[in-house]
């Protein structure tokens, strides 16, 4: 039993993290790569930690009362932690184990000099980096002082700031056990940390070094700034020389402390040129030995690098996997969908078997590959102008890689991926009867899917599916539908441009397309205030609605003296729109249909703050401002020179916009309306797969693609460890941002606006919806937690059409995704909300109930208060 306390850092590798923990886990690894030289020592097991934690019953009801506290309860946290870490580090080490632990320390030497290292179990997982949450003690010299820091690293395990990590992520306490790590000290001359991609660009050719002088201590603690250099294809590429005016030595009586360096030295650089290369030539062995990009502690003794440390680094965004050596550039999917949150695997693959373009995914999310597109000149320009006219953002992130010499290889224009498909449909004509053939197509095949769906069960369910997809598919490329969408786009482009052009107005479409008829993301919105006059006067109802909980609410609404017809209101909303949701594009996400409880904040507000009629009086007072907006611009072109042509265009492109920009928004509706017919038949499915115990819950099916989905119905077996592995890798994904542009170099563009007119301390975004508007900001990230008073600007990280209801009581919206004519901005437009989008990190910048003024046609957002 008694050897099981304590193994060699040459007896372990990678595989070993519940015996030596994450960092002697990776010290392991490292120390059996060829060329890699570590710092000889020791782990004592977590058998040992177990052996201890057994000693004292006491902990264990200390770790239960401890797991059923909040995590906000600070106060509460900080003394029951520090109760067992005093516990742990009063426990004397038992004989046996403190024999073991000495006679590690005989073969590197008793009275030499160590590091006692924390190395948790649950620290350094690529799906949660628990760095610096435990103790690092250096220079330690003696058995007894050794035996003391160990006891000090185990109680290290529940420092404050370790249990809080652990219960804000769901960590069970008792389920992370805590290893130490005890290795020979390095007394280097320099020191530092080597990233093998670049921290900040995400580029994984470039490898960023950042030495100091000492021990690598200064540099963690931040207490100096180190020489930074880059390193690109063998050769460094940029370097930053610092005065590093302190360093942290290691005493001869054992422990550390800051010494002052020489004014001769400081601005030396703590390691040459020849040395930066040759150490990351050591980290991209240990890269390609970890098979991703690592965050690695390196020390430099006499002229040898030795390794103390090597961790993934856990916030770079993944690359799109493209099976060759081609340079590749993606763009962003989600910031097109307005959904830039993570995907589960059904809905990605459900997603790329509907979409009209190959994608690719990533970090939970989908890209599209525009290589060959920006490779030919022709289709670049087309291309950039009509992204750019969407999201300048992305825009800039394009042209930012095509300036790099040679990234993206020119192709002549003829060839495969020829002139783009947006080449200038035949016009069709300005009639409304268009729009309603379209919708009633769409309407007819939705109808037809649904009943065709009911007899289909098994493996017959999936290729009906399939058909079903490729019908879906047909429906979104139907020709007339892409020039009813187009026509919209174009008429409001030409009026921007023509009327700043000849009356020096901006964004004049923007009012012009106030209360546009037939918008049914729009008519969403109004539709739930109509609901809210149904609730309003039922004090009882509006009273229960406040109190709602549970999803089963509309059963109990019929109890109440006016429920019947509050609840008929709602089942009718529903009917009509419950297949949306925030996220709408992922399959998996719960529609309104399946959890109403997220529309009854919504309801409560707009009882609140609207009167009866409300929606009616909204867009009659729209399609006023609208009809006057064209009444003026009118007359005033006829006062210009050749004033009646103009004026004659502008209608014809005004009358176009009204009849057409409406329909902009239906296609999606169609789309979600048969994803919703989709998931019903997937979940029965899914519930005779629970019901044959194949899955211990339906919900397990949206972790598999499709297709993996097909499999398991016809071999009625699962792979549990798969469908775990993709829960953790989901979890671990909503912590990355997903860049609007990534290159297959892994490197992450945002783009930026090039702009000049914008006031100092403004946030820059794009114009969307015209007019200025000041107002307390709302920050809200989660539909169900609205809680909105009249006269309010919602700022929100994005909105896809199930943000709608919302728009009818804000004043203003600001954006961190969108474009000019993703729905947010349509929608802004048609009910006249001031509107400014893309606008970087705006949920963190702006905070909730800041005062700020929205600046919806110079495009910027002033923080007031």
């Amino acid at each position: 039993m008694m050897e099981q306390y304590v193994l060699d850092l040459q007896e372990v590798d990678e595989t070993q993290v519940a015996v030596v923990g994450g960092k002697g886990a990776h010290l392991g690894g490292l120390s059996g790569i060829e060329g890699i030289r570590v710092p000889g020592g020791f782990c004592v097991t977590t058998d040992a930690f177990r052996r201890i934690m057994a000693e004292a019953p006491s902990i264990a009801d200390r770790l239960d009362r401890l797991s059923r506290l909040n995590p906000d309860d600070r106060e509460e946290i900080r003394t029951l932690s520090a109760q067992i870490r005093r516990t742990i580090e009063g426990i004397a080490i038992p004989g046996d184990l403190a024999a073991a632990i000495t006679r590690a320390l005989a073969r590197f030497g008793e009275q030499a000099a160590y590091a006692v290292r924390s190395s948790a179990t649950a620290e350094d997982l690529p799906t949660a980096s628990f760095a610096g949450q435990q103790d690092t003690y250096l220079n330690v010299m003696g058995p007894t002082a050794i035996l003391q820091h160990v006891s000090r690293c185990w109680a290290s395990l529940f420092t404050e700031r370790a249990v809080t990590y652990r219960q804000r992520n769901g960590i069970d306490h008792r389920t992370v056990h805590m290893a130490v790590v005890v290795q020979q000290m390095v007394f280097p001359h320099a020191a530092g940390i080597l990233f093998t991609a670049d921290p900040v660009t995400g580029n994984r050719k470039v490898a960023t070094v950042d030495a100091g002088f000492g021990l690598g201590e200064a540099l963690v603690s931040g207490l100096v700034n180190p020489d930074v250099f880059k390193v690109r294809d063998g050769e460094v590429v940029a370097k930053a020389i610092a005065a590093k005016q302190r360093a942290v030595h290691a005493l001869p009586t054992g422990g550390t402390q800051e010494v002052a360096i020489d004014s001769q030295q400081q601005e030396q650089p703590a390691l040459t040129d020849a040395q930066v290369v040759r150490l990351v030539q050591l980290g991209r062995r240990i890269e390609a030995h970890f098979g991703r990009p690592q965050d690695i502690e390196w020390c430099l003794v006499d002229d040898g690098f030795q390794i103390v440390q090597s961790r993934p680094i856990t916030t770079l965004f993944p690359v799109p996997e493209a099976g060759d050596q081609e340079n590749h550039v993606y763009v962003s999917v989600g910031h097109q969908q307005m959904m830039t949150d993570p995907m589960k695997p059904l809905g990605l693959s459900v997603w790329q078997l509907t979409a009209m373009a190959p994608m690719h995914e990533a970090g939970g999310r989908l890209f599209v590959d525009a290589t060959r597109r920006l490779a030919s000149p022709a289709s670049r320009a087309a291309l950039l102008d009509l992204i750019g006219r969407g999201d300048p953002l992305v825009r800039d992130a394009l042209e930012t890689v095509l300036d790099r010499d040679g990234f993206v290889p020119s192709l002549r224009d003829t060839g495969p991926g020829g002139p783009p498909a947006s080449g200038a449909p035949a016009p069709i004509a300005t009639d409304p009867a268009i729009v309603t053939k379209l919708i009633e197509r769409s309407q007819a095949s939705i109808d037809a899917l649904g009943r065709d769906i009911r007899t289909k069960t098994g493996p017959a369910l999936f290729d009906f599916l399939l058909e079903a997809f490729e019908d879906h598919k047909r429906v979104l490329s139907d020709p007339l539908s892409m020039q009813a969408i187009m026509a919209g786009m174009e008429a409001t482009w030409w009026l921007n441009d023509k009327l700043r052009e000849w009356l020096g107005e901006k964004n004049a479409a923007d009012t012009l397309t106030l209360s546009a008829p037939g918008n049914v993301t729009s008519e969403m919105g109004l539709a739930l205030l109509d609901v809210a006059d149904v609730i309003r006067p039922q004090a009882e109802v509006v009273a229960f609605l406040r109190g709602v909980e549970d999803e089963g609410f509309l059963e109990e609404l019929a109890k109440l003296a006016g429920g019947t017809e509050a609840r008929d209101a709602i089942e009718a909303y529903l009917d009509r729109y419950g297949m949306r949701c925030v996220g709408e594009i992922d399959i998996t996400r719960p529609r309104w249909r399946e959890r109403p409880t997220t529309l009854v904040p919504v309801i409560l507000d707009n009882v609140r703050n609207f009167e009866p009629g409300a929606a009616e009086r909204r867009f009659e007072e729209g399609r006023q401002k609208a009809w006057e907006k064209e009444q003026d611009v009118l007359s005033r072109l006829r006062a210009l020179p050749d004033g009646d042509r103009k004026a004659d265009e502008a209608k014809r492109m005004i009358d176009r916009v009204r009849t057409f920009i409406g329909y902009r928004e239906y296609p999606k509706y169609g789309i979600i309306s048969r994803y919703f017919v989709y998931k019903q038949a997937l979940l029965e499915e899914a519930e005779r797969l629970v019901q044959a115990n194949v899955l211990p819950e339906k919900e397990d099916v949206f972790y598999l693609t499709f297709q993996e989905f097909h499999d398991v119905v016809r071999s009625k077996r699962v792979d549990d460890q798969l469908i775990r592995q993709r829960k953790d890798a989901f979890r671990s994904y909503h912590a990355l941002t997903p860049p609007r542009v990534l290159t297959s170099d892994g490197e992450a563009l945002t783009g930026a606006y090039r702009r000049d007119d914008v006031p100092a301390g403004a946030l820059v975004g794009l114009p969307v919806s015209a007019g200025t508007v000041e107002g307390r900001a709302r920050v809200i990230l989660d539909m169900a937690e609205a809680d909105l008073e009249a006269g309010d600007i919602l700022v929100t990280s994005y909105t896809d059409p199930s943000w709608s209801p919302l728009f009818v009581g804000i004043t203003g919206l600001v954006t961190e995704v969108g474009g000019l004519m993703t729905h947010g901005a349509v929608i802004a437009r048609e009910y006249g909300l001031p509107a400014v989008v893309g606008v970087e990190r705006a949920t963190r910048l702006i905070r909730d109930g800041q005062r700020i003024r929205v600046h919806g046609t110079g495009g910027y957002v002033e923080i007031l208060s």
